[in-house]
């Protein structure tokens, strides 16, 4: 990224922009994670440290105070923060295309205390965004020898951007307002928004491991309070959240993503995972329904997440090597690792219940189609092998008569009436036979009425 003269510190156009852009979002960062953030295939820090000090020297941007960072070497490293002056807000607004009332605060409170959770949600957001990096030319100062060609930088991971639809530390009011939010609000660390994207609506919570397991959960629940509020516009109900963000229609509130960054060994990592998705299990797991089947009548269902807050959790390890895209978000109520697209999916949910539905009467209707036509086949089979009754001439079917026993035997009406006039006849001779063994055993007086 070559520089110019015209400045001190010989800063472009487009490094000031990226600077003001960086610090518009994350308010409070050092020159090496606005480096990580904005421009990575820069050699080092050097040119967005220069950017910086261009920018101070216009009064937009201020050092208010320094902060220290360990090494993979082991050295500790201390560094100026840099934040944005109120003019330098008006000027990141306009860069970022955003209201300035949008901008918040120069968060210059918190990078005089060292911004220590500020400093963990910048490196949050780096991971997200995995801006590409571009190369560079460096800049050839006057009688210096030409440098060698810079490598060609390392492909990185898709990441989610650009950084203009990040926001940080955003109010959630649980009650009150956006402007003045109420007793038990919640303040997003980073909240994604690309509306014009298929992308989804995302909240962001960075967990430092400062607080106890409860205390993230309780967030969690807050979360949940929020995104289940709604209020009267137009003489109509409409959820709040919606009044600022959009996003497409699901059943549950948008998601809560969660970063872990505090270095830990995996067991005790996994600990603190699960205890939180245990503590915080009724604000993420939807209820089993089976669908206005009895239990024991059918056993597929689906789980209503209407009014849930869907929470996929990660570690800033992962986050930084894989991205965003990659498989390395555990959705709480399943197992193993998923894709962001994978873990925000809702397979077992009431659309995906009623697709399998649908596919079911699909296949039952294809099934007594095919009942139909075997039906059918056996029809026209049996109209092929009848033959007329030689009594009455009624058609007569294979499985009506036994063609081995019977040929060309007679139909079934007449069968019966065949077997009814035989049964009638013995009947009669029976009698005929009774009366005649009476006269005999009576003798010459059987003529004479009964007594009995």
């Amino acid at each position: 990224m070559g520089g110019t003269q015209a400045r001190r510190y010989g800063s472009t156009q487009k490094t000031r922009e990226q600077v003001l852009e960086a610090l518009g979002v994350v308010k409070v960062a050092t020159a090496a994670q606005i480096r990580a953030l904005m421009c990575p295939g820069t050699a080092d820090a050097g040119t967005a440290r220069g950017g910086c000090k261009d920018l101070e020297a216009e009064g937009l941007v201020l050092s208010a105070g320094r902060t220290t960072r360990l090494e993979p070497d082991g050295r500790r490293i201390t560094e100026k923060l840099w934040s944005l002056t109120p003019a330098g807000l008006e000027a990141a607004a306009a860069v970022l295309d955003r209201v300035p009332r949008e901008m918040g605060g120069t968060a210059k409170a918190a990078a005089a205390s060292g911004a220590k959770h500020a400093g963990k949600v910048t490196d949050v957001l780096a991971a997200f965004l995995q801006t590409p990096p571009e190369p560079t030319a460096p800049v050839v100062r006057k009688g210096a020898a030409v440098p060698a060609p810079a490598p060609a930088p390392a492909e990185r991971p898709p990441g989610l951007g650009p950084i203009g639809a990040w926001s940080t530390e955003v109010s959630l009011p649980v009650t009150g307002s956006f402007a003045a939010p109420g007793r038990g609000s919640v303040r997003a660390d980073m909240v994604f928004a690309a509306p014009h994207t298929k992308l989804p609506l995302l909240f962001v919570e960075v967990d430092n491991g400062t607080e106890g397991p409860p205390i993230l959960a309780e967030k969690i629940a807050r979360y949940r309070r929020f995104l289940g509020r709604s209020v009267v516009q137009a003489g109509r109900d409409i959820v709040l959240w919606r009044t600022v963000w959009s996003a497409p229609t699901r059943d549950a509130h948008p998601p809560l993503a969660i970063v872990f960054t505090k270095k830990m060994n995996p067991a005790a990592m996994e600990t603190r995972m699960r205890e939180v998705a245990r503590l915080s299990e009724w604000e993420w797991r939807g209820p089993w329904s089976t669908g206005g089947y009895a239990p024991d009548e059918r056993r597929n269902g689906y789980r209503d997440y209407t009014a849930t807050v869907p929470v996929i959790v990660t570690v800033l390890e992962l986050l930084e090597r894989e991205g965003p895209r990659g498989r390395i978000w555990w959705r709480y109520g399943r197992e193993g690792w998923e894709t962001l697209a994978d873990a925000l999916a809702n397979p077992d949910d009431h659309s995906a219940y009623s697709v399998r539905e649908e596919r079911r009467r699909a296949a039952d209707e294809a099934e007594r189609w095919r009942q139909e036509q075997e039906h059918q086949k056996e029809r026209r089979r049996r109209e092929a092998a009848a033959r007329p009754c030689p009594s009455c001439g009624r058609r007569v079917y294979p499985d009506e008569w036994d063609t081995a026993t019977v040929p060309g035997g007679l139909c079934s009406v007449c069968r019966s009436q065949a077997d009814d006039d035989a049964e009638r006849a013995r009947q009669v001779a029976e009698e005929q036979a009774g009366l005649e063994r009476e006269k005999r055993a009576n003798g010459w007086l059987g003529w004479l009425p009964s007594r009995h």
